[in-house]
Parts: structure tokens; C-alpha cells; sequence
């Protein structure tokens, strides 16, 4: 009779002790599989697809990166991290629907949209659903107030291009400078913007109202205009990926032996597979992943970003910072900022994170109070690089004001 009850204690003890194992088993299962969703709006279709495309695909990969972690901490609970990818087709229109669609499924952290007209459609939703989003887009209403909700992710065209004049000036001894660009909002903004900038440097501005049509895919007609004006420097205004190489490429062809650039970013290998060694010498910014400042850790992306893709997009070593800040700055501001962007946005003045992509480490913050009046752009630092068969060559390094 004692031994049988000594027998039932046993068992009860061991169901007690197997059930708060399986209680802790499942609190466990439950705290490992709580979901973030962040979404990645931008245009992944068309001419422009190299830049939304690509913002999708690194933001999967340092998602990647994070889950095979473990997931990231947020206050006491870890997330795995999911990325919702809608394409835009570089549509104002459909950049509205497509942040409608995030918002609906409670999304409030978005990266992108990639071009000026998307944002500013974005902008709408955005603001009036409290949801923080964060463009490859230069225009100042999105980042000044009264707007609130919107974070440049990388360095922006008026702030580049003044820096890379002057440095031509001073290295290649440029005086006179034109500017070409597409017939489309964006691109002429850009092009006004770096044209003014040139003349407050005392630059010579030969030419800057030649334009050409989206689709073009004979550019000799208008560079014969451009180059007939004589100028040391052509700048490709706002260029999209799939038309910088053909443009470089016509360019050399017709006999100019100046420089050239762009200044978003840009991906060499795809511009040396179009213009092959016309390219070299071609400089674009807007990159941040050169081999010279590169950490372990950037390394580490560059193969996971090639492992998932097929091959390294020189323009994810610029992209991946929007992710990277996103999400130290929710674990900085804790759990209630993913319910409330009040909350991370309070957090922004004061943000210092690190930069694991920098060989040299450094800070990661949030400025723009020079430009913007208020901290809504990412440190990125200023890459200024040139085409070197296929490659980037770094030609400095600098870095955003406050």
C-alpha cells in the first residue's frame, strides 16, 4: 500500500513536473515566434526597378541575417522579423494604394518609396496613420514640418553634388559643367537643384535644359546638343539604372573625353556590362559599402545579400542602413514604439547606435537639422566613388552635417 502511494506521488509529480515543462516548453515556442512586420514600398517593375527592387531584397536579407539569430529584442520580448514587399511601378497612385495596403495590415514601419512623386503620394497615408516611413526621396517637404512621419534614408542629391563639383574643380580642373536628364519630375528637380548649386560654386553652366524621353534608347541626338556646348563635366541627373550605361556609352562614342556623373546610386557592374571601359572614370555617390571602409560585418551582409540574390548590388550597401537604424531605434525606444510612432519619433533627437558597416565603426544617428530643421535623415556617410572596371573605386569619404 506504501509503495503504491509512493508510486502515485511519484507519477503526479512527474505529470506536474511534465505539464510545467510543457507550459514553459510553450511559453517559450510563443515568446520565440512573435512577428514585426515591416514593410518595403518602392518601385520593383520597370526602368527603375534596380532601386526598388533592390530595397526589397536587402531588407529580406538583413531580416535574414536577424531571424537565423534568434530574432531581435524588443523590451522583454524577441521578434522575428517580416518583410513585406509591395511594388509601387513607380506610380504616385499606386504608391498610395500600396501604403493603404500596408497600413491595413498593421504595418507602422515602412522603407521607401524610391522617387520624389511616390513619396509625396505616400506622405498622405503616412501622416494621417501615424506610420513611419522611410524614402530614397529628395524632396524637403517630406522631411520638414509640419510633415512628421518621414526619415530620408540616404544622402541627398543637393547635398552631394555641390561636394563632388567642388572636388572636380580642385582635382580635374572642371569650369564649365551640363546637366542632362530625363523628362519626368524627378529627374529636372535634381537638375535644377545641382545646376544651382554648380553656380554657387562660380561653375559655368553650359547647358542645362536638354531633356530626354523615358524609354529612349538612341541618346545621340540629345548628348550631340549637350557636348556641342563644350562642357569639362556632364551630370546625369537623377539617371535610372537601366539608362546610365547606354547614356556613358553614347557619351564616348560621340568624342567627349570629360567627366561624368551621377548622383544616386548606382551599381558598376551593370554599367560596365552596357558601356564596358567607357564607364571607367564614372562617378556616382550614394553607395556606402566600398571594400576600403568595409567592417567584417559588412562583409558578412555582402555574402548573405549574394546568397540570396544571385550577386552583390553595390546600391544594398546603402540601403541596408534603413533597416539597421529602424530597428535600433525600436529597441532603443522600447516595446510601446511599435504601437505608437510618437514614441519613436521622441526618440530620434537623442539616438546614438552603432554602425556596424563602417570598417572604422562610428555612430549611427538620425540628422538633417541643417537641411530640414529637425532630425529626419539617416548618417549615411558621403561616398564618392568612381567606376573602375566593374568596381568601385572610393575617390573620399565624407559625411552629413547635423
Amino acid at each position: 500500500m506504501i509503495l503504491r502511494q509512493q508510486r502515485q506521488s511519484a507519477l503526479r509529480r512527474a505529470l506536474i513536473l511534465g505539464a510545467a515543462a510543457g507550459a514553459l516548453a510553450f511559453g517559450t515556442s510563443a515568446y520565440a515566434e512573435e512577428t514585426l512586420k515591416i514593410g518595403a514600398l518602392g518601385v520593383m517593375s520597370g526602368p527603375f526597378a534596380g532601386w526598388g527592387g533592390v530595397m526589397c531584397q536587402t531588407f529580406k536579407s538583413r531580416a535574414g541575417m536577424w531571424n537565423d539569430d534568434g530574432g531581435v529584442a524588443i523590451g522583454d520580448k524577441t521578434y522575428k522579423v517580416e518583410v513585406v514587399c509591395v511594388d509601387d511601378k513607380g506610380d504616385p497612385k499606386g504608391a498610395q494604394t500600396g501604403a493603404e495596403k500596408l497600413v491595413s495590415e498593421g504595418v507602422k514601419y515602412i522603407q521607401g518609396p524610391n522617387t520624389d512623386s511616390t513619396a509625396e503620394s505616400a506622405k498622405t497615408v503616412m501622416e494621417a496613420n501615424g506610420t513611419i516611413n522611410m524614402p530614397y526621396a529628395f524632396s524637403k517637404s517630406l522631411y520638414k514640418a509640419p510633415a512628421s512621419q518621414s526619415i530620408l534614408g540616404m544622402v541627398a542629391s543637393y547635398q552631394v553634388g555641390p561636394v563632388i563639383y567642388k572636388w572636380l574643380m580642385e582635382n580635374k580642373g572642371v569650369k564649365k559643367i551640363a546637366f542632362v536628364s530625363e523628362n519626368n519630375a524627378d529627374p529636372i528637380k535634381q537638375r535644377d537643384e545641382g545646376s544651382a548649386g554648380a553656380k554657387a560654386l562660380g561653375l559655368e553652366v553650359v547647358s542645362d535644359q536638354e531633356t530626354y524621353e523615358s524609354g529612349t534608347t538612341d541618346f545621340f541626338p540629345i548628348l550631340t546638343k549637350v557636348i556641342g556646348t563644350a562642357p569639362d563635366h556632364i551630370v546625369l541627373s537623377g539617371v535610372s539604372p537601366s539608362d546610365v550605361g547606354p547614356l556613358i556609352k553614347a557619351a564616348r562614342e560621340l568624342g567627349f573625353t570629360g567627366t561624368m556623373s551621377t548622383e544616386t546610386g548606382q551599381d558598376p557592374k551593370a554599367i560596365y556590362e552596357v558601356a564596358g571601359d567607357a564607364s571607367n572614370g564614372f562617378i556616382a555617390a550614394g553607395g556606402a559599402s566600398t571594400e576600403a571602409i568595409r567592417s567584417d560585418f559588412m562583409v558578412k551582409f555582402i555574402e548573405r545579400y549574394t546568397k540570396d540574390w544571385g550577386e552583390w548590388n553595390d546600391v544594398a550597401g546603402l540601403y541596408v542602413y534603413g533597416p539597421e537604424i529602424m530597428i535600433q531605434t525600436l529597441q532603443s525606444a522600447g516595446p510601446k514604439a511599435l504601437e505608437d510612432t510618437e514614441v519613436f519619433k521622441a526618440a530620434l533627437t537623442g539616438f546614438v547606435g552603432k554602425n556596424p558597416f563602417l570598417k572604422d565603426g562610428g555612430e549611427l544617428k538620425y540628422v538633417g537639422r541643417t537641411d530640414y530643421g529637425q532630425a529626419r535623415q539617416v548618417s549615411v556617410p558621403i561616398v564618392v566613388q568612381a567606376v573602375e572596371n566593374g568596381e568601385y573605386k572610393p575617390l573620399f569619404v565624407g559625411k552629413l552635417p547635423d
